[in-house]
């Protein structure tokens, strides 16, 4: 797609597609008396403000984006914008596709679109330098994968982080190590050795500790063993005895008891 121009001496646009798998199109532009109304883009917004501020309104909510700032609006997200002061603002923004950050993304940016993160303006404007330069196709998509790292992390917690809140939402019922790779979008070895490194012991045995806790309270609550047991995950009362009498020292019956 060609660049193109629109606008008179005080808005001015240039707008581009830059040819970068991921990025579906570049803006630039000048706004002065220009505002946007409420509307959406199937693409991820990144928005960097060289001089000025905007205003606009995200999910109903009213954010302010200054120049130190980089703002990230996620896609099928209704928002409008508008200068605030007289002399406008100047902006620059890219549109990438929505793969590109996942959507485990879109709730976190909704809540969060301003980011304070001068490593990631410093990323973005190289990036911007370098899709204006033909020929430099390998920089900018290097530049891209480097922009994309960074806006991951500054929302996504790291995955033992996420797979420990993952196991204690799933107590009773578990979670393969399979199936908690594919929904926290993780290699499984990576998921266990990040787990075991952040939490001392790895994700199995981890999980076997909520249970017993679980097992515990449901015992005080005077839930009987045998009834337990399957509450709290267990195979059957023998697993729950086996793995009571392991961490607290006795089997479940005794423990009750006070220890006689």
């Amino acid at each position: 797609m060609p660049s193109r121009s629109v606008g008179d001496r005080r808005s001015r646009t240039l707008t581009r597609d830059p040819g970068l798998a991921g990025v579906r199109e570049v803006l630039r532009a000048h706004l002065v008396d220009h505002a946007y109304p409420l509307h959406v883009h199937d693409t991820w917004t990144v928005l960097l403000i060289d001089d000025g501020v905007v205003r606009y309104e995200l999910d109903r909510r009213t954010h302010a984006a200054p120049t130190p700032l980089v703002t990230l609006l996620p896609p099928h997200v209704p928002h409008n914008g508008a200068p605030t002061g007289p002399t406008g603002l100047r902006k620059r923004v890219l549109y990438l596709e929505e793969p590109l950050l996942g959507a485990d993304l879109i709730g976190p940016a909704v809540d969060r679109p301003g980011i304070a993160d001068p490593l990631l303006r410093s990323r973005l404007h190289r990036l911007h330098l370098a899709l204006d330069r033909p020929g430099e196709d390998l920089e900018a998509e290097t530049r891209l994968a480097f922009v994309v790292e960074r806006l991951r992390a500054r929302w996504l917690r790291p995955s033992a982080d996420r797979l420990r809140a993952l196991l204690h939402a799933r107590v009773r019922e578990g979670v393969t190590l399979t199936e908690a790779a594919e929904l926290l979008g993780a290699h499984p070895t990576h998921l266990v050795r990040a787990f075991t490194r952040r939490v001392g012991m790895p994700p199995h045995a981890y999980l076997v500790t909520l249970r017993v806790d679980l097992a515990r309270r449901l015992l005080l609550e005077g839930c009987p063993p045998a009834e337990v047991a399957v509450l709290a995950g267990f195979h059957d009362q023998p697993h729950l005895t086996r793995h009571f009498r392991r961490i607290l020292g006795l089997p479940p019956g005794r423990w009750l008891r006070g220890g006689g």
